[in-house]
């Protein structure tokens, strides 16, 4: 249920289908990836597989990027996946920054948050940007790529006929008045909530579901406001609502405002219905510009996920694998990571360097990743759109309080996204440490300021800017038996590098200690090693996600190699 009045001020390429040269109704290449779905996720598993040379082809039913309001927030994690991806640039330049927010209760603000940011990050906590911007920063990327991603536009799945024993999978296609079948060794579904693997396979997905409506308008209005999220509980413009209102690029806003019970939602999204409630709320916040509506649509919250999402060849991601109330940004971003996830994984499998098993472990790491965004989006939707007489309650006594007591503000928090650690995760190479404090394996490196000095010129970096979709081993510390043996560690490298295996191996410094000659990573104020709890002799092993795999107070070449070979051929009881 939408409406589309005044266009976005974007114009978006659009792309004719065309099947493949057929032999009897079949694409004759064998694909290693099939993707289908060419939204965010979709676009973003493509990619994260390019970076590792395996080619894949990508299914849309549209003929372009996306039209109308969908994600527009997007979280640092997911700026640091795109870094890693080549691609956050454009996300910088056209998205708008924000670190926090406001929430009001009727005319008084009774709550204010800040996201985490201090000196040390590069990247801001969140940006606003519209999902069609996102499809099309990604779709440049993809068309760089055209040698390893293929796309099929104007394409539709009918059926799919997994193999048995996981070999591959065969998928029914329509393009214009053309059936067609595709073959693939692997296939991964990107392809909504409405998903038509999801169905053809016969899985359900588990949770609930909240009866609770919102109305999502986009307008086009200039103002000069900061950007930040605004929450207005009962309002006096709009009794008994909730409003949320974010500011975009390009003079974009959004407006999702709760309806009622008895309200109808064919009724609500009326123009007649829609203007004066908007015109309310501007009203309310001092917005005297002129504006005009752009999209008008309907948003129910759901809080569900598969159980798992690896089904032999098929795997599933973004939310054709799970449903994420918006409340906390949860939905596009858990997405990214899904395919982040799963790209470095799958492209490990494809290249012959690691045992199909490993990617059980994806859906052990996201399905207990989405269990936790769910917990979080849950708390928030309750608050914001309460199920029953009893959340009504409670949240009205918060409100109420919230003015002078501060003890009950946190209850008002929207919980925005952030990067969850796979604490149980079966890549987890645990060993017996001294580590007092440091993230320990399954969780992300926090960021930090660094410098890199090469032939005696130094540059500021930061250590995103040191992870690549590759296992890096971060050495620290650098005294004079460690230097003695950096032969071991190149002689590691070249012979991963010999197997396939992507891998690096940097060494970081303070600067007041001995160091081997060449470039150098220098930590000048120690801020990481204390941070990391790391000495010299310490080792972390990342993951081409940016998760750590292993971590050693006295780390050799020999360790990190045999974390790496256990990870690879990991084996799980659920394997099919």
């Amino acid at each position: 249920m939408s409406r589309s009045f005044k266009p976005y001020p974007f114009s978006p390429r659009q792309y004719v289908g065309a099947a493949p040269s057929l032999i009897d109704g079949r694409d004759p290449v064998r694909r290693a990836v099939a993707i289908v779905g060419g939204g965010p996720v979709g676009m973003t598993a493509a990619l994260a597989l390019a970076r590792q040379g395996v080619p894949s082809v990508l299914i849309e039913a549209d003929d372009g990027v996306c039209t109308g309001s969908r994600a527009i927030c997007i979280s640092r994690r997911s700026l640091e996946i795109f870094k890693r991806l080549g691609v956050v640039g454009g996300f910088l330049e056209k998205g708008l920054p924000w670190t926090g927010g406001r929430s009001f209760y009727r005319d008084t603000e009774v709550f204010r948050f800040a996201m985490h940011q201090d000196d040390e990050q590069s990247l801001p906590p969140m940006i606003n940007i519209a999902q069609y911007q996102i499809e099309q920063l990604l779709l440049d990327e993809v068309e760089r790529h055209a040698d390893l991603i293929g796309i099929r536009w104007q394409t539709r799945v009918t059926g799919i006929e997994p193999h048995a024993g996981s070999k591959g999978a065969t998928l029914a296609l329509t393009t214009g008045e053309t059936h067609w079948h595709m073959d693939a060794d692997w296939v991964v579904a990107c392809d909504g909530g409405r998903s038509t693997i999801r169905e053809a396979l016969g899985l359900k997905l588990t949770g609930t579901t909240y009866e609770g409506r919102y109305v999502i308008v986009d307008i086009d209005l200039q103002s000069e406001r900061a950007t930040e999220r605004l929450a207005y509980f009962d309002p006096p413009s709009n009794p008994g609502s909730t409003v949320l209102v974010h500011k975009q690029p390009d003079n974009v806003w959004r407006i999702d405002y709760q309806l009622r019970d008895d309200e109808d939602p064919e009724a609500a999204v009326k123009p007649e219905n829609v203007m004066p409630r908007v015109q309310s709320v501007l009203d309310a916040m001092g917005e005297t510009g002129a504006w005009s509506p752009i999209w008008i649509t309907v948003y129910k919250a759901n809080a569900l996920t598969l159980e798992r999402y690896r089904h032999g060849p098929v795997l599933f991601a973004g939310d054709a694998a799970h449903l994420v109330p918006i409340f906390g940004v949860r939905g596009a971003n858990s997405g990214i990571d899904d395919a982040d996830n799963l790209g470095w994984k799958l492209g490990c499998v494809v290249n012959g360097i690691a045992s199909p098993a490993l990617l059980d472990s994806y859906s052990d790491e996201r399905v207990f990743a989405a269990r936790e965004n769910l917990r979080y989006g849950m708390k928030s939707t309750e608050f914001m759109a309460p199920p029953s007489f009893a959340f009504d309650l409670m949240r009205q006594a918060v409100l109420g309080l919230a003015e002078h007591h501060a003890a009950v503000r946190p209850l008002i928090n929207p919980r925005q996204t952030h990067a969850i650690a796979y604490v149980d995760s079966p890549l987890n190479q645990t060993v017996a440490d001294a580590f007092s404090r440091g993230p320990a394996p399954g969780t992300v490196l926090p960021e930090c300021r660094l410098e890199r000095l090469d032939d005696g010129v130094g540059v500021d970096i930061h250590l995103t800017d040191l992870l690549e979709p590759c296992f890096t081993a971060l050495r620290f510390g650098a005294d004079e038996a460690q230097i003695a043996h950096d032969s071991t560690w190149r002689q590691m490298q070249t012979s991963l590098s010999e197997q396939g295996i992507p891998f690096k191996v940097l060494t970081l410094v303070k600067s007041n200690e001995p160091h081997a000659a060449g470039p150098q990573i220098i930590d000048p104020a120690g801020h990481l090693h204390d941070m990391l709890d790391a000495t010299p002799g310490t080792v972390y092993l990342m993951r081409p996600d940016g998760h750590v795999l292993a971590r050693w107070r006295d780390g050799s070449a020999m360790l990190a190699q045999r974390a790496l070979s256990a990870a690879l051929t990991i084996r799980t009881e659920t394997t099919p």
